[in-house]
């Protein structure tokens, strides 16, 4: 099976939005685009790019597309596979594109998803798409959260985590703290979570 890893940059208090460019989504009334600049170092960058090298298909929302459509298709020497990747996209109004090649998603993505995932092919990979995520996290399809959280809180703005998510419980496969602050941490799925167990659990460290 496929699995379906989110890729975010955070701050500490779980925003995502405009994280590149300060026109990138100013939506709401966003005012801090391209917070991640002054934090931005040979680490993060390493990290980046080989998670960028990796194979994978893409999965992102309507947003994001109209993002990103615009721009990789002429920037194909920063990122070729985002090119060559078979770019699924959450929309209900959106149905054909010149970025190919593109698969447009309606009605129940949660079960649209949960197909792909079964199909054979390279891991997903999500980049941004907020509400997509949000319905990603309710439905229990995400396997992985590869996050880089930096150092600073923005008060406003599309979160992570802003509607929440159902219990699950999460095993760290690679961390590591740039000289900036920014922590880089990896988790992956580590089974259900009941309150019992996190008790028993809590009990054994003490």
């Amino acid at each position: 099976m496929r699995k379906l890893i989110v890729i975010s940059h955070l701050s500490l208090d779980g925003v995502i939005q405009s994280m590149g460019r300060a026109d990138e989504d100013p939506s709401g009334g966003f005012a801090y685009g391209g917070w991640i600049g002054a934090y931005t170092d040979e680490l993060v960058g390493s990290v980046v790019q080989r998670e960028m090298k990796l194979p994978f298909d893409l999965l992102i929302g309507r947003k994001t597309f109209d993002i990103w459509a615009p721009y990789w298709p002429y920037h194909a020497d920063i990122w070729p596979g985002v090119n060559t990747a078979t770019k699924y996209v959450a929309s209900n109004t959106l149905t054909a594109h010149e970025w190919q090649p593109t698969v447009f998603l309606s009605g129940d993505i949660g079960a649209k998803v949960s197909q792909i995932k079964q199909q054979p092919g390279p891991d997903l990979h999500v980049y941004g798409s907020g509400n997509l995520v949000q319905t990603l996290m309710q439905q229990d399809l995400v396997d992985a959260f590869w996050l880089k959280i930096y150092p600073l809180t923005l008060g406003k703005g599309k979160r992570l985590f802003a509607d929440g998510s159902i219990p699950l419980a999460f095993k760290v496969t690679e961390s590591q703290v740039t000289p900036k602050g920014v922590i880089l941490v990896n988790y992956e799925r580590d089974g259900a979570l009941t309150p019992g167990a996190l008790v028993e659990t809590n009990r054994r460290k003490f």
